[in-house]
């Protein structure tokens, strides 16, 4: 078969499945991602050395360093990975769910409630969890979802997509509720977002060329951020000491990643005093800090800095050269933290805290499937209500329209 082949077989399977998975309790959905989370365990050594391969083709690919980090399964991530799989079980479930009621005149009786989309696509680049986290949150809302990795994770996502369909063969859910594109043929990726009538909705997990590519040559809609461009803002009347601790936090917990502060803006008046710190601190971590990278996703230990004349000038900078994602105010001043996060157009907004947190986990909404800075459907970390849509349901007795 040919790639158009190969994804309209995966898509109408998971057409098939979404249909069924409509049927299942969350009883039931609960059992299976028990189930799932058990065969992870079991089947720990064999995930583990797959991944070990393709962390060893990574190197000698010359893969970079933020890629190799996102690739990696440590024993840590592993043991979060399955532990995320049965905190998901343990959450509401929001299929079903009654966002409101009315009454109406005529004589009807409306409800709104939430639905699962039915079949999602999912391609990410270099995190293998994204795998299994992806898998537990759509399983949990009754979605079927297809699954692209990257290249680069090949092996890993193999062995953990045999976990997963192990554990939903044992507990009797559909198998092909998750599934995964075993091909790295690029026009698998293209195919799987011109699928009109069989996938519902594409969600991309990766850098903004992967992203870009997806979005034009969409025929569904995508959920999607394009980067992660963050900024930390130090405000003249910032506590140093929390503001070095927030900024540190913000950058070199896990330079990698899409929450990770990417600019540092300094007001003017602090700068004389803060600056010399921060520059102390950079030599320590082994920050490269840079006065030329406005607008620039790192994703590594580099950082820009500018400075401000005030926090109105910050919101300013912030909302031209940021990319909507995570943004944050160090100060005392509650009146300027309000306008802050009044005005910073970004989908998490932060006042004396990291934009690490800008997290589905963090947020309480367990493992998280992306974070989306659009402003239809979904904005912010998206955890199980944010793969869910709603639906109306009418009823009345016998009544007719006037």
């Amino acid at each position: 078969m040919n790639t158009a082949e190969i994804i309209h077989g995966l898509a109408a399977n998971a057409r098939a499945a979404a249909a069924k998975m409509r049927a299942f309790s969350t009883e039931k959905k609960n059992e299976a991602l028990f189930a799932i989370a058990d065969a992870l365990e079991s089947m720990k050594p064999q995930i583990i050395a797959a991944n070990a391969e393709d962390v060893a083709a990574g190197l000698a690919n010359g893969l970079s360093a933020a890629l190799v980090d996102r690739l990696t399964l440590t024993d840590a991530r592993f043991k979060s990975m399955v532990d995320g799989v049965r905190h998901v079980a343990t959450l509401p479930d929001p299929v079903g769910e009654q966002i409101w009621e009315r009454d109406r005149p005529s004589g009807i009786h409306i409800r709104k409630v939430r639905q699962p989309f039915g079949v999602i696509a999912v391609v990410f680049e270099s995190r293998p969890n994204v795998f299994v986290d992806t898998a537990a949150l759509c399983l949990k809302t009754s979605n079927a979802v297809i699954l692209r990795g990257g290249n680069e994770a090949f092996k890993s996502n193999q062995a953990l997509n045999a976990a997963v369909r192990a554990g939903l063969e044992k507990s009797g859910l559909p198998m092909d509720a998750v599934q995964m594109v075993e091909t790295t043929d690029h026009a698998g990726v293209t195919e799987l977002v011109r699928s009109v009538g069989l996938i519902d909705v594409a969600i991309p997990r990766g850098g903004e060329r992967l992203i870009r590519a997806m979005c034009e040559a969409a025929l569904i809609p995508v959920l999607k951020h394009y980067n992660g461009i963050c900024h930390v803002y130090v405000d003249d009347k910032a506590d140093l000491g929390m503001a070095l601790s927030i900024l540190d936090n913000a950058k070199t917990q896990r330079p990698g990643t899409c929450n990770a502060a990417e600019c540092l803006l300094v007001h003017e008046k602090l700068a004389p005093m803060f600056l010399p710190m921060v520059k102390a601190w950079a030599a320590d971590k082994g920050v490269a800090l840079h006065d030329d990278g406005v607008g620039v996703e790192y994703l590594s230990m580099d950082l820009n800095i500018a400075t401000v004349k005030g926090v109105e000038d910050a919101i300013e900078f912030i909302n031209e050269h940021g990319s909507h994602h995570s943004d944050c105010i160090v100060t005392s001043d509650k009146e300027r933290a309000d306008l802050f996060l009044r005005d910073v157009d970004s989908a998490a907004v932060y006042w004396n805290a990291s934009t690490r947190f800008t997290d589905g986990a963090e947020f309480g909404m367990g493992a998280e499937i992306g974070i989306s800075t659009d402003k239809l459907h979904a904005r912010g970390p998206m955890g199980l209500e944010e793969l869910t849509t709603y639906k109306y349901t009418v009823t009345g007795d016998g009544v007719i329209r006037g």
